[in-house]
């Protein structure tokens, strides 16, 4: 049986994202200051071959894109595509974009290399799931890059300060702050191959995993990807709930 999607909170957080598309990049300038460099050092690890971008919103991994990388990126806004459509016109940069949720991709098992996400399993209602399908696109022996702000652990009290504030921020601009990523890419079934702490009380983790499985159960659905000039039978594979 396929996971079973929590369609309201997906479809609210479609609409959160919708909405703030036109001004996201200006809320994030400040932090993107930083952001830059972290993105550039993420990027430098991906190995060439075709790579799934998760959450591409308005582009701003566009410019660490290696020349022998063949990106797809998605997204679940329309809106946000739109911004990172034309960040990719202005840059010269052909990047294949589709409207997607992560949390049920509509790509057959095993099609690529690589995967990235850059600051987004902090926004997908069940971030476990979408860590499993990131696991059944890739290849056996392809590496999974995550860039995320995590939960501080140490001191206690912020992370309560953190879980505390949680829904305000949710509700005003999208993401969750108190996500446990490491643990929920383990939940997940991946392998984690190496963490690295990029800002102060680890709240910024870059983690590198791998998918865990050799084999996964196939069932037929009857959506269909086109990529590549050719169109391809979408397999889904079963998954235990979180």
């Amino acid at each position: 049986m396929s996971q079973q999607i929590d369609k309201r909170e997906t479809a609210r957080t479609e609409a959160r994202y919708d909405r703030i598309a036109p001004i996201y990049d200006l809320m994030e300038v400040l932090p993107e200051r930083q952001f830059r460099s972290w993105r550039e050092k993420l990027w430098a690890q991906v190995p060439k071959g075709r790579v799934l971008e998760v959450g591409v919103g308005t582009g701003k991994n566009f410019p660490y894109h290696l020349p022998d990388l063949n990106v797809v990126g998605i997204d679940i806004s329309e809106r946000m595509l739109d911004q990172a459509r034309q960040r990719a016109e202005e840059l010269g940069h052909p990047v294949e974009l589709h409207q997607m949720d992560a949390q049920q991709l509509d790509f057959p098992d095993d099609v690529f290399d690589a995967a990235v996400a850059t600051f987004v399993f902090c926004s997908v209602p069940d971030a476990v799931q979408g860590l499993r399908e990131l696991g059944r696109v890739v290849k056996p022996g392809g590496k999974i890059f995550l860039l995320e702000h995590v939960r501080i652990n140490e001191p206690e009290i912020l992370g309560k300060v953190m879980d505390l504030l949680d829904p305000l921020v949710l509700r005003l601009m999208g993401p969750h702050i108190n996500r446990r990523t490491e643990e929920n890419v383990r939940r997940a079934g991946l392998e984690v191959a190496r963490v690295e702490s990029l800002a102060a009380m680890d709240l910024v983790k870059l983690i590198v995993a791998k998918p865990a499985r050799a084999s996964h159960g196939r069932q037929l659905n009857n959506n269909r990807y086109e990529g590549d000039g050719r169109e391809e039978a979408i397999f889904e594979e079963g998954c235990m709930d979180a």
